[in-house]
């Protein structure tokens, strides 16, 4: 499988984990606490993270280039790294 599609479906599976952890919450106000809710808020939400790790790094951007070759003139030793 593409790794950028498991990394979309990791980052589903995090939505999905915090909409189950609220609705644990919503329980807990209601005065009748379901702990399957967090059971699976927790599932959810490691499965997620577990996914979401194995995403590419993203490429390098030249938005600010000016302004790191201005900052890399003015300090050389904080531009090496």
């Amino acid at each position: 499988m593409n790794r950028e599609f498991i990394a979309r479906i990791g980052t589903f599976s995090l939505v999905i984990g915090v909409w189950i952890f609220v609705l644990f919450v919503a329980s807990e106000f209601s005065g009748d606490a379901n702990f399957d809710y967090l059971f699976w808020a927790v599932l959810a939400v490691s499965v997620g993270l577990i996914m979401r790790r194995r995403r590419e790094p993203r490429p390098h951007t030249e938005r600010f280039s000016y302004v790191r070759k201005l900052r890399t003139r003015k300090h050389p030793e904080k531009g090496k790294k």
